[in-house]
């Protein structure tokens, strides 16, 4: 049988799948601004980091490899995508952001208000420790 959570616990897991529910309301209606669907915009600012293959954006997103496959295709009729080969395995494909992929990427990045906004209410000390205890949770080595 599994142990019942605390209610500040509770609280704190409510609190953050409200805080997730409200930054991809905000990133839908961003991706929107920019005429694209939010998975569209969410593979489109993973490759503006660097480019990928395909099957890696999808481990990396979590969805099946077809999926990514069709978003690639659509990010590419429009000219913010496109495929080149792996220069380290020529076999393998890359998808890249185009020079207006990148730039679309990062007004999107720029457009999104509701994590600047809360966010700038706190000091610095108090946005590294938000930082720090998030990394923590997710077991990620502190920078």
């Amino acid at each position: 049988m599994t142990p019942r959570a605390d209610p500040l616990t509770v609280e704190v897991v409510e609190l953050i799948g409200d805080v997730v529910a409200r930054y991809y309301e905000e990133y839908e209606h961003a991706a929107a601004e920019h005429s694209l669907t939010g998975a569209q915009a969410r593979v489109l600012s993973l490759l503006s980091a660097e480019p990928l293959p395909m099957r890696k954006v999808a481990q990396r997103l979590k969805c099946e490899p077809s999926n990514i496959t069709g978003i690639v295709d659509r990010l590419e009729s429009r000219g913010l995508v496109e495929r080149r080969p792996d220069p380290a395995d020529r076999r393998v494909k890359l998808a890249a952001p185009t020079t207006e992929g990148t730039r679309t990427a990062e007004a999107l990045r720029t457009s999104l208000d509701f994590a600047r906004e809360p966010l700038g209410r706190l000091t610095v000390a108090e946005r590294t420790l938000l930082k720090e205890l998030l990394q923590r949770m997710l077991g990620v080595a502190p920078e």
